[in-house]
């Protein structure tokens, strides 16, 4: 039970020097929930108050089911843009079936994690290798920052998630800029980047929507065109059951799938970096499935959009001191609060500082650091990261996200298909044995050929093995007696792969060839017996280490058992 609600666990051996950090880790984390929350709903196409909605019930039922301790979980700009690119399509924004197809994204994206927790498929991140993630948040960062400059400069922009024609409609508009409107919204960009360098703990985004209120309030901004977030409906949001059909559950599907791989991403990567820093919990792959999806199923019941864990504002928790969720649960009743009591003294706010303050969030998830280290470490991966960015921002973010898994697939099959194979010699005096091309002075005999294989034997390679094994030993044609295979790296070996193997050595036999096992682990040395490719002495056959093969090989034994083979072959080919 306590494997299934977490806070069974935590709670119950809660201590008192817990709450005061907590405490403060809520409140700070929640005064930079409310501005942020409305900011990230404006991308997503929503009305400011879905994106406070989205961070009550969500976080408190994280804190009941999530094994992270600092994760917050709340409305994030990726998945903010992934709603508006998916469900723009299927309805116009600002109308009611918008907001229901958001609402409704969120129960199936929920329902999607729920079950892919049941059946323990927390592994899926590893369908995401770092350089299409780096890729793919970048390019989204960058397309989110884009899509503010209908509120930066006050013209009207088209919003989407296609940069070229972002910027067509940008330029198409640039005589009509707003300059009130661009001042306010660079002054938020600006202040609030500079809070941050004086002092992490100012709320930097929170003073620039006080800020921009006052400056709006006080000068009459809005009356000089300066657009407003105006009316906010106050009071908690109301319980209320989705309207299923089979044609929307067909439409929203395929996007509420991709956004629940992403979302899951996106939170355990950020959860596992502050686990490798508290080292005193462990977060459970499966389990936090089981949690974002509770917490979204159930928050969409609250007239939530999708939610996840966010990064800035879980590292802002944990840096606060938040020792356990119920800091999340403390954040989630400021915002409350903020529901029931302060929405209408956010009526003259300015979409320009709402613009400011994503803008800000977003920039630093463009990391250029690491596009650079693969240009000195790795361009096939560069190479990788490029691709997921340009079809990110050219195609659209789920194009571009499922591009860069395929990317990545196929660089991995190239690569198994391309196997590592060394050529081995002695090192002198000692028992070690090292690759010929790397090492000088290593023993090496014309008649005995050592290859070590560095991956597993199965069918997008052992057509490659077999062949480059067999031109080795054509190389030497008519000196070579034996190849020596150190198999300690093959850690398994698949049905093709014992056919090719079956092959290998019958065609190594043709030509007077005898294959060796060294250092076989017992697996794959079970797969070899149970199909039958080991026949006689298995001492003659598997060796503890290649120095014992070798030696062996090199000793006057072995040359008995060469006479009986010549003899065999001899009557084999009387008999045909």
């Amino acid at each position: 039970m306590k494997n299934f609600i977490p806070i069974l666990s935590w709670l119950p051996k809660y201590k008192k020097n817990y709450l005061s950090d907590d405490l403060f880790a809520g409140l700070t984390v929640g005064i930079m929930l409310i501005p942020q929350g409305m900011a990230y709903a404006l991308i997503a196409g929503l009305p400011p108050v879905y994106g406070l909605y989205a961070s009550v019930v969500p976080q408190i039922i994280y804190a009941v089911f999530g094994t992270s301790r600092q994760l917050s979980v709340a409305p994030v700009a990726m998945d903010s843009l992934l709603v508006a690119t998916g469900v723009s399509v299927l309805a116009t924004e600002g109308t009611e079936a918008y907001v229901t197809y958001s609402i409704l994204l969120a129960f199936f994206m929920g329902a999607a994690q729920f079950i892919l927790g049941l059946i323990r498929m927390g592994f899926i991140t590893n369908l995401l290798s770092k350089p299409v993630i780096s890729g793919f948040t970048s390019a989204a960062a960058l397309i989110i920052g884009l899509n503010q400059l209908k509120y930066l400069l006050g013209v009207d922009i088209e919003r989407g998630h296609e940069i070229h024609k972002i910027l067509a409609s940008a330029f198409e508009n640039i005589g009509d800029v707003h300059w009130a409107t661009l001042i306010l919204g660079v002054s938020g960009i600006l202040f609030i980047k500079f809070s941050k360098k004086l002092n992490n703990k100012i709320p930097g985004a929170l003073v620039a929507v006080v800020l921009g209120i006052l400056v709006v309030f006080g000068l009459g901004l809005d009356q000089q065109g300066v657009s407003i977030v105006r009316d906010i409906p106050q009071g908690l949001p109301a319980f209320v059951l989705p309207d299923f059909s089979w044609e929307l559950m067909r439409k929203l599907l395929p996007l509420s799938l991709t956004i629940a791989v992403v979302a899951y991403m996106e939170a355990f990567s950020v959860a596992k970096a502050i686990e490798a820093k508290r080292r005193n919990y462990r977060v459970m792959p499966n389990q936090e499935l089981i949690a974002l999806g509770a917490a979204n199923i159930i928050g969409s019941l609250f007239q939530s959009y999708p939610v996840t864990g966010g990064f800035s504002r879980s590292a802002v928790n944990e840096q606060a001191g938040a020792q356990t969720p119920l800091s999340s649960i403390i954040s989630a009743v400021l915002v409350a609060l903020t529901l029931l009591f302060l929405t209408p003294l956010f009526y003259h706010l300015p979409h320009a500082i709402l613009a400011s303050i994503i803008i800000v969030a977003v920039s630093g998830l463009i990391d250029i650091k690491y596009a650079y280290t693969l240009w000195k470490t790795n361009k096939v991966e560069l190479g990788l990261l490029l691709a997921t960015v340009v079809v990110t921002l050219i195609f659209g973010m789920v194009p571009g996200i499922v591009s860069g898994i395929i990317l990545s697939v196929l660089i991995l099959l190239f690569k198994a298909a391309n196997p590592h194979i060394a050529l081995l010699g002695r090192v002198k005096g000692f028992t070690e044995y090292r690759n010929l091309n790397r090492f000088e002075g290593l023993e090496s005999w014309e008649d005995l050929l050592i290859v070590r294989i560095d991956v597993p034997f199965v069918f997008v390679n052992i057509q490659t093995i077999k062949e480059r094994m067999v031109n080795e030993a054509l190389k030497r044609e008519g000196k070579l007696k034996f190849v020596v295979l150190d198999a300690s790296s093959v850690v398994h070996i698949d049905a093709t792969g014992i056919i090719g193997l079956r092959d290998l050595i019958e065609t190594l036999n043709e030509k007077g060839i005898r294959l060796l096992f060294a250092e076989v682990i017992g697996p794959v040395r079970d797969a070899l017996y149970k199909n039958e490719l080991v026949i006689g002495k298995h001492q003659e056959t598997f060796f503890l280490t290649t120095d014992d093969a070798v030696k062996y090989c090199l000793s006057e034994e072995y040359e008995s058992t060469r006479a009986k083979m010549a003899v065999q072959t001899n009557a084999n080919v009387q008999c045909n």
